[in-house]
């Protein structure tokens, strides 16, 4: 399987999607299997009031359903169901919508007002790709114990996190929120005996820089591709099944 990292600098408003048919393009001319864009992807992090008028329907989605006959697609975006408006991700393949995921775990400290804007999905669904069982989570869902608790009972094959992650901090030429992702996915994925994809955005949104270090964790908890830090980078990077049935045989999954 292989996969294209697509680490972007979103625009805080609904003009993303040429962005995003560019990617795909550019996945597919290099033979990717699946692209994975950053959370809130189609339309920027810091929305506030906006959310109400940028937010979209899955109506309106239809030309990631249509590109999905020649790869798979997971991207960000505020979604609205009815008279709720959630932070989601959406999953595409064979021109259909095969996953929806709403954000669990809604930040609302600091720097942070999600619960402000967005409604608290309620469940961490597993659902079947044709490169196996699959599972997504968006950002802070992944720093909550329960949340890694129900992964781990879904016995899935691969784990996608979609992330908007503001750099906070350096520490030994590192920044600290990095060095607290690399282990949280390490640990996931050495807890699952999976490959652990995370695509994390780049780009300034009303004071927050966004880090970037999309990063492929394998299933040693070893990170095997890294992007750059503070720019758009794109990775593309092969998983091998022989490591993840190793690592799995190992865990008795």
């Amino acid at each position: 399987m292989k996969i294209f990292l697509s680490q972007i600098k979103p625009k805080l408003s609904r003009d993303n999607v040429k962005k995003h048919i560019d990617n795909i393009d550019r996945a597919i001319d290099q033979g990717s299997n699946l692209v994975i864009f950053p959370e809130l992807s189609l339309n920027g992090y810091n929305l506030m009031d906006l959310v109400f008028e940028d937010a979209y329907t899955t109506d309106e989605l239809g030309i990631f359903v249509e590109k999905s006959k020649d790869i798979d697609i997971l991207l960000g975006v505020a979604l609205r169901e009815k008279e709720r408006i959630y932070n989601s991700s959406v999953y595409f393949s064979c021109k259909e919508i095969s996953n929806i995921h709403h954000k669990n775990i809604l930040p609302n400290y600091g720097m942070f007002e999600e619960a402000r804007f967005f409604f608290e999905g309620d469940s961490i669904e597993p659902f079947e790709t044709k490169y196996g069982r699959a599972v997504t989570v968006i950002c802070e869902d992944l720093w909550s114990s329960s949340v890694i608790n129900k992964i781990a009972s879904l016995r899935v094959d691969i784990i996608y996190v979609i992330s908007a992650s503001p750099a906070r901090g350096f520490r030994d030429e590192k920044l600290k929120i990095e060095r607290k992702w690399e282990s949280i996915l390490s640990t996931t994925a050495l807890l699952n005996g999976v490959y652990v994809i995370f695509v994390n955005r780049v780009g300034f949104e009303d004071g927050m820089g966004f880090w970037g270090g999309s990063m492929v964790v394998n299933p040693n908890g070893e990170v095997e591709k890294k992007a750059k830090l503070f720019e758009e980078d794109f990775l593309e990077v092969t998983l091998s099944k022989q490591l993840s049935k190793t690592q799995k045989y190992l865990l008795r999954r």
